[in-house]
């Protein structure tokens, strides 16, 4: 219940549960909470991170049967930081999402007025 005694709009208020499980696609958290282009880009790194992990994970299994810039231990390398960076998105869209429908009301409850709120809990 926000400072000033009125009841709060349910609509404002994100619930933590339900953007934890829209966060299990990438990017489907944030745009639960209404942060459509937190929740694009999200999506769209993850993405280039899936991307170019499975580019380097493909050069390194076909590594003999091409030629390429690079030697074979450094797209092993390349590979698995791709993937440390695919885990580390997802997490990260995760806990954003979590956090931010948790903060949903944090803005009302800013914008209420504190000295009417005083007022009202002298009068109870």
């Amino acid at each position: 219940m926000p400072l000033n005694g009125s009841v709060m709009d349910s609509v404002k208020v994100k619930s933590s549960k339900t953007a934890f499980f829209a966060s299990m696609i990438p990017g489907g958290g944030q745009i639960y909470n209404g942060k459509l282009v937190k929740g694009v880009v999200v999506m769209g790194l993850e993405a280039l991170a899936i991307k170019s992990w499975l580019e380097n994970s493909k050069i390194y299994s076909d590594y003999d049967t091409g030629d390429y810039l690079l030697r074979k231990s450094r797209y092993l390398s390349k590979r698995n930081k791709y993937a440390w960076w695919v885990i580390f998105l997802y997490f990260y869209g995760m806990i954003d999402a979590i956090v931010d429908a948790h903060l949903s009301p944090f803005d009302n409850v800013m914008d209420a007025n504190i000295e009417k709120a005083e007022q009202g809990v002298e009068n109870e």
